[in-house]
C-alpha cells in the first residue's frame, strides 16, 4: 500500500525549547494543529518516550469528526521530537511516523517537520495544506510576546 511524506521548513523567532513545548501541551496542540474549519480535542497526552497521545478534529460546520493517536518514539527537549500517529478509521490504515528537528539559531529557531507513512487516500496537496495551516498558527503561538 503506497504511502506519501511532506517536509516542511520554517524559521521561528522563538526560543527551541518554546517550540518543542508547543508540541506537548495538549492546550497548545488544542490551538494550533487543527487546519482552518476544524477544532481538537486531545483526550490523553503523556509526554515521555513510550508515553500516548490520543486526539481528534472536528470539522466546525459539519460536526463530523475523525481521531487518530499513537506513541511518542523519542524526545529530546528542545531539539527533536518523533512520535507515531495511526487513525481510528479502517479506510486510513497504517502508521504514520512524524519527526521534528529544532535548531537554534541567531534569529530563533530553525524547524524541520518530515511526515512519512500518509495513508495513499489523503491527498498530499490537502496534507500539504493542513501542515501549512497548522504551522501559520504555530507561529502566532510561540512569537506571541504576550504578557501574562
Amino acid at each position: 500500500m503506497p504511502t506519501n511524506t511532506v517536509r516542511h521548513h520554517r524559521v521561528l523567532r522563538a526560543a527551541p525549547e518554546r517550540v518543542y513545548r508547543a508540541f506537548l501541551d495538549a492546550a497548545a496542540l488544542a490551538k494550533w494543529l487543527p487546519p482552518h474549519g476544524f477544532t481538537a480535542t486531545v483526550h490523553e497526552l503523556d509526554a515521555v518516550v513510550g508515553g500516548r497521545y490520543r486526539m481528534s478534529f472536528t470539522h466546525f460546520a459539519t460536526g463530523a469528526s475523525h481521531a487518530f493517536g499513537g506513541e511518542y518514539l523519542e524526545l529530546v527537549p528542545g531539539v527533536r521530537l518523533k512520535y507515531s500517529a495511526s487513525f481510528d478509521d479502517p479506510n486510513l490504515p497504517g502508521v504514520m511516523h512524524t519527526t521534528v528537528e529544532l535548531r537554534e539559531v541567531f534569529c530563533g529557531t530553525e524547524m524541520e517537520v518530515t511526515q512519512e507513512g500518509i495513508p495513499e487516500a489523503i491527498p498530499l496537496e490537502a496534507c500539504y495544506l493542513g501542515w501549512q495551516e497548522a504551522l501559520a498558527l504555530l507561529t502566532l503561538l510561540v512569537e506571541a510576546e504576550a504578557r501574562a
